[in-house]
């Protein structure tokens, strides 16, 4: 009798955790390792939102909290869906959890049964498939190569739904590719969803803030509100406000969704840090205006690597809208020798051959289900995209 059940079985590390992880191992052993695998901002967290959790701290805020989250941050939450999405929830329509994450988890543990199918873009971020098959549902993968801006249409949606379709998830701006979905775009795939009642949606907004040009981001509850009953939106403040070590994301949906969110999750982590949750009030409720300088460093950056990976022989990159990501194609370097003469099959290779001979942490485009891709996170700084380039047009010349 195995020791792991069939569940755990249907699922891997995350391939973005294990490329950082082995990153910083060589780091560990003397080797200079230039990691760009990591969805991390590079900024602080902002001084105000610091200095919240410092005073939540000697106010004796450490207790345990509601499970979802407590009622200032639901509160606040419900505020920020207002002000910036025009969407009204109510804080007993607001679910609170550690991190994005979770609260994926948390939705698709207490919906999906097996053989429930749950639609999913291509390229993806690489826990949603899994999450949905540890719950025992079908992860059916939608392909939207770069000929597609990376995005589905309307026809491919309505393609895509069967009699056993429970959710879409939907991410814009994406990861890992950075595309965003306009305006228009979302209402042509509202139309569809309308048509077929039996689909939720869950929207993934957690790049929202991290857009670029004067792209006009929207979340479709806002754009078609008829879908709110069956729509749960999820965001967190870990990428906009550098909070990634927080470990707080949010969402609001339905009612009925929201209390059997919160039925797994006092099963598992409880709540959220109580002094994570005050930070994230004070982030939620405070000023943005920090974001025009990052988001100005972020385009800077995203412009650079873009152009320094289409002057490389080999390979060819979107420029995409939102997000700190790129998503450049290895296509014309598959096949190719390495000098200790490997051939480059695959985009694993490829990355593999790019940590292991440059030093430069990237992660396959297989682990994001398409290929041959490889990701790349700009969310670092400008010396390092530098040196990193310089180190990746070096390595495609020596492939023969």
């Amino acid at each position: 009798m195995s020791l792991l059940s069939q569940a755990v079985r249907r699922i891997k590390t995350s391939p973005t955790i294990a490329m950082t992880t082995r990153a910083a191992e060589l780091k560990a052993t003397g080797r200079d390792v230039i990691g760009l695998a990591a969805g991390e901002p590079d900024f602080d967290t902002p001084d105000h939102i610091k200095e919240a959790a410092i005073a939540a701290i000697r106010k004796g805020e450490t207790k345990y909290t509601p499970v979802h989250g407590t009622k200032a941050l639901r509160e606040a939450i419900c505020a920020k869906f207002l002000r910036e999405n025009g969407i009204t929830y109510t804080p007993d329509e607001i679910a609170v959890c550690c991190g994005g994450k979770q609260v994926l988890f948390n939705a698709i543990l207490a919906t999906v049964d097996s053989g429930d199918e749950v639609l999913i873009p291509a390229p993806y971020w690489v826990s949603y498939p899994d999450i949905v098959m540890l719950a025992g549902g079908a992860p059916i993968a939608m392909p939207a190569g770069v000929d597609m801006g990376f995005k589905i249409g309307p026809v491919q949606l309505q393609r895509a739904i069967t009699p056993r379709t429970k959710w879409l998830i939907l991410n814009s701006p994406a990861n890992p590719t950075g595309a965003a979905y306009t305006r228009d775009e979302l209402a042509g795939l509202a139309k569809v969803l309308m048509r077929n009642p039996q689909v939720w949606v869950m929207v993934d907004d957690i790049y929202e803030h991290l857009t670029y040009d004067g792209f006009q981001f929207a979340s479709l509850a806002q754009v078609e509100p008829a879908l709110k009953p069956r729509t749960l939106t999820i965001n967190g403040v870990s990428k906009a406000y550098s909070m990634t070590g927080w470990r707080v994301g949010y969402a609001g949906g339905p009612i009925e969704l929201i209390k059997a969110m919160a039925n797994v999750q006092s099963q598992s982590t409880t709540h959220t840090a109580s002094i994570s949750q005050a930070a994230a009030t004070a982030a939620l409720n405070g000023p943005i205006d920090f974001l025009n300088d990052r988001r100005k460093s972020f385009a800077e950056r995203r412009d650079f690597v873009v152009a320094q990976l289409n002057a490389t022989p080999g390979l060819k990159c979107s420029k995409p809208d939102g997000a700190f990501y790129v998503y450049p194609s290895c296509a014309g370097l598959i096949g190719k020798m390495t000098p200790a003469g490997k051939k480059i099959a695959n985009d694993t290779d490829f990355v593999t051959y790019l940590l292991e001979s440059e030093g430069v942490a990237t992660v396959q485009g297989s682990a994001f289900g398409l290929e041959p891709f490889f990701r790349i996170s700009y969310a670092t700084s400008m010396k390092s995209l530098q040196e990193a380039c310089t180190r990746i047009t070096r390595a495609c010349a020596a492939l023969k």
